[in-house]
Order: C-alpha cells, then sequence, then structure tokens
C-alpha cells in the first residue's frame, strides 16, 4: 500500500525538484549523449568505489557499509546529476524544442532534434525546456519506484519523458510509414523525402531520408542479435565475478564517448548489458551467491537475454524512431522490456529472485 503522503512529500521535496532542474538543464546545456556518457563513467566509479570497500572491509573485519561509496552510483549516476530519466531525457526535450524554435541549424543527416550530441550551450528558453524535464523525469522515477513497478523506473522515465516531449512540443508520436513501420528498405536505397511542389517544380529537391534508422550501422537483424549474445555474455560474466548488476552497463555507456567523437561503427549496447547482468544475478539463490550457480548457466542465461533486450530495442526504433522527428531511446525501451521479464520470470518461480527489480511487492 503506497502511503500517500510519503509519496507526495518525495514528490515535492523541494531540494531534490531544485537538483533535478539543474540536472535537466546540464543535460541540456552539454546534450543529451554527453549526459549519459557521464552516467557512465559514474557507475563505474561508484561501483569500483563499492567493489573497493567490500574487499577492504572483508579483509579488515569491519562492516562494509562502513566503508561503502558515497552513494556515487545511486545518487549521482541514478541521482538528479546524471539519471538518464533526468539529464538525458531534459537533453533530448531541450534538442525538440529547440529544433521547433528554430536553433538548431548542424547539417545533422536527420532531423535536427534527433541530434542528442549537440551541446545547446546557453540559452536560457533552452535550458528551462531541459530543467522542467528533468523534474519530469524525477517525477516519473520516484512514481514508478512508490508503485513497486515491475521494470526499471529510470528506463521508464526515459521513453514516458520522451512520449511526452513529443506531445508538448507538437510532434508525431510515431510519424508518417507509409512504407511499413519495420520497413528499412527505404534508407537502404537512400531514399529522400520530396520537398517543393511535385506540379510545380517537379519536387526535384532532396530532404531527408524517407527512414532514418536509430543507428545506421547497427539495424540489421542478424547483426543486432549476434552484438546482443556477445554482450549478454560478457555482461554476465562481468556480474558473474563482481556481484554487480551496474558494473557491465557502466561501461557500455561508457564506451559511447567513442561514438560521441566520431568514431564509426561503435556499438550502442547498454540496453543489453543491463538486462543480461541482472538476469544472470537473479539465479541466485534468495540469500546465497551467484558463484553458487554454474558458470556456463549463468553466461548462457546472459547471452539470451542479451539477445532478447537488443532485437526488442531494434523493434522499438522500427516503430518509434525511424519515421518520427525526435529522439525516443531505444535501449531504454529495451531495458524496460528486459527487466519487466525479469520480474515476470521471478513472479512465476522461473527465476529465485529478481535481483534490484521490483516485483510489485509479491
Amino acid at each position: 500500500m503506497v502511503d500517500v503522503s510519503s509519496l507526495f512529500s518525495t514528490l515535492f521535496a523541494v531540494e531534490m525538484l531544485i537538483a533535478a532542474f539543474a540536472g535537466g538543464a546540464f543535460g541540456a546545456a552539454i546534450g543529451a549523449l554527453p549526459a549519459f556518457i557521464f552516467t557512465g563513467f559514474m557507475v563505474i566509479a561508484g561501483e569500483a568505489a563499492n567493489l573497493a570497500g567490500e574487499a577492504v572491509a572483508e579483509a579488515g573485519g569491519v562492516s562494509a557499509n562502513q566503508l561503502d561509496a558515497v552513494g556515487i552510483t545511486g545518487s549521482i549516476a541514478f541521482g538528479p546529476v546524471f539519471s538518464p530519466a533526468i539529464s538525458f531525457a531534459g537533453g533530448a526535450a531541450a534538442a525538440a524544442y529547440a529544433a521547433k524554435r528554430g536553433y538548431m541549424e548542424t547539417g545533422f543527416d536527420f532531423h535536427e532534434a534527433k541530434n542528442i550530441a549537440f551541446a545547446q550551450g546557453t540559452k536560457p528558453d533552452v535550458l528551462a525546456v531541459g530543467g522542467l524535464f528533468g523534474i519530469l523525469g524525477y517525477w516519473l522515477t520516484e512514481l514508478s519506484v512508490a508503485f513497486a513497478m515491475p521494470y526499471d523506473p529510470i528506463a521508464m522515465g526515459v521513453v514516458l519523458s520522451a512520449l511526452l516531449h513529443r506531445l508538448v512540443f507538437g510532434y508525431d508520436l510515431i510519424g508518417g510509414a507509409n512504407r511499413g513501420l519495420l520497413n528499412m528498405k527505404p534508407f537502404e536505397s537512400e531514399e529522400r523525402r520530396v520537398i517543393g511542389d511535385a506540379a510545380t517544380d517537379g519536387g526535384t529537391a532532396r530532404g531527408r531520408f524517407i527512414v532514418e534508422p536509430w543507428l545506421p550501422h547497427q539495424y540489421r537483424w542478424a547483426n543486432v542479435a549476434t552484438i546482443g549474445l556477445v554482450v549478454g555474455v560478457l555482461a554476465a560474466y562481468i556480474a558473474y565475478e563482481t556481484g554487480s548488476p551496474f558494473l557491465a552497463f557502466g561501461i557500455s555507456a561508457a564506451s559511447l564517448v567513442f561514438l560521441n567523437c566520431g568514431v564509426e561503427k561503435i556499438p550502442v549496447t547498454h540496453h543489453m548489458s543491463l538486462p543480461a547482468s541482472t538476469a544472470a544475478l537473479a539465479l541466485a539463490p534468495v540469500g546465497g551467491e551467484i558463484t553458487s550457480v554454474s558458470m556456463v548457466t549463468v553466461l548462457a542465461v546472459g547471452a539470451v537475454f542479451g539477445m532478447i533486450s537488443a532485437l526488442f530495442g531494434e523493434t522499438f526504433q522500427r516503430v518509434f524512431y525511424a519515421h518520427a522527428d525526435t529522439h525516443i531511446d531505444p535501449p531504454a525501451a529495451a531495458i524496460v522490456f528486459g527487466t519487466l521479464l525479469i520480474a515476470v520470470l521471478a513472479i512465476l518461480g522461473v527465476f529465485p529472485q529478481s535481483s534490484w527489480v521490483a516485483t510489485l511487492g509479491l
């Protein structure tokens, strides 16, 4: 049962609203993708500090809680500073707003509102939009937590925030898809939208691609499935060796610094690694250690969840990203799906537990 008074206090805690506003504004200032990369770095720092603290505590015979990290993962990486539902989602909303206002003329191949690597700088109105969506992301996350929803609450906040910024700024939810929602062939044949009146000038000017895949180097089904399987294995191994469900995610997120710097064909994998490492740890007996489970079993489960989440993310991008005008995050949607699947399997008794994923109090 949700304590309404406690929930109200959480949602309207002045200090958290101020921090969330600043987090969203900062995400707009530096760009959504750079902000998310910092999430990855902070997760690595936080999980490394936790592991070091546990090792020192074990060696010194003191409580691990006394030497735990200062909450870097929870309060910084997943808190108001760099929570993807706050800083990334705020940056994505700011890009949608800035593109609508004509502030973005970057020569980006797709619609300018999809250019989440672009730093918006210091325009007060753009930062205000980022800040307001930062608060929205905080609220969406806390509501999911309060009701113990069986999925990653931050990832769901990212998805819902993107849908809302499309509605608020007058963008289509899905966009035109008269060639089929899942069809990427128009992109492969480089078909572009016609600009101008075909009756008067022939409409010869060429505009955006008819279909704009989220990652032009990562959309073919076999390729997506393969990288999902590989990353799933590695994420499960990292979880098995460290006991951390988040370290592999942090590594995947931090690796996007190369994509942001323009290195070609860097895969995006955090939506594969987080469900895979979480599923791996969900195999551990309640109150027991994951090392009591065969590593081969753990790696196999990680591979399956990495691949399933990768394919879901690709399906999502084909429906909600490729034909629309703003960024809606396929990895966030895939993480929601992957963590929901883990919760369902735990509720059904297939998995002994659900790791960190809530299960509606069941």
